[in-house]
């Protein structure tokens, strides 16, 4: 599975999306284990005292800052921050496309490897829990329910998933199955068996 995700992601654009003129913009990491027969996605639930999307569950990562020179930067420096892998520990395999929140925040998405054995050091301002979801989990699909988040412009979907007690849904979901599908040609689709669910724009999780 590794060999086929760096395959994959070898032949994307550079990993160096650059900033644009909107602040509205952000980076995140998919960090995946370092395990041939398992590999797994690092997931946060935020604290439940955050002002913002409190509680829920995301990937490391943020917002860019002016220090930052690129997007590639923010996810790593944020990466770091939150969760206290040191940027040199990331293998970086490659970017994908950016990805908008329904707020109009343009998300820079990420791909890189760490070891299994990797130690964590959540930041206690900012998160609750740091835990793994193995990817065969998501690419066999098990979500519990499909989420419709109606919007003035159009429809927008994404699956919704419980693991070990933690609700994985919104745009962090749907970001998920978007990186499966284009690496792994998982077919997550919006049909599916499991009931869906509509949703205001404003509901859309991080």
């Amino acid at each position: 599975m590794l060999t086929l995700l760096r395959d994959k992601l070898s032949a994307l654009p550079a990993t160096d999306h650059l900033v644009g003129f909107s602040r509205d913009q952000a980076a995140v990491l998919l960090a995946i284990t370092r395990s041939e027969d398992n590999p797994s996605l690092v997931l946060t639930k935020r604290s439940e005292l955050l002002t913002t999307h409190s509680g829920e569950v995301s990937l490391p990562g943020g917002k860019w800052d002016p220090q930052d020179p690129d997007l590639r930067h923010t996810a790593l420096r944020e990466t770091w921050e939150e969760v206290g892998i040191v940027p040199q520990d990331v293998e970086l395999l490659g970017a994908l496309p950016i990805a908008h929140t329904w707020r109009g925040v343009a998300v820079a998405p990420y791909v890189g490897l760490i070891d299994e054995n990797t130690l964590y050091t959540p930041n206690a301002d900012e998160l609750d829990a740091i835990f793994h979801v193995p990817l065969q989990f998501f690419l066999d699909d098990r979500r519990i329910r499909t989420d419709v988040f109606d919007r003035k412009l159009g429809n927008v979907w994404a699956p919704a998933y419980e693991y070990e007690g933690f609700e994985i849904w919104g745009f962090t979901a749907r970001l998920v199955a978007s990186f499966l599908n284009g690496v792994f040609g998982a077919g997550i689709g919006l049909e599916h068996s499991a009931p869906v669910k509509h949703w205001a724009a404003q509901a859309d999780a991080s």
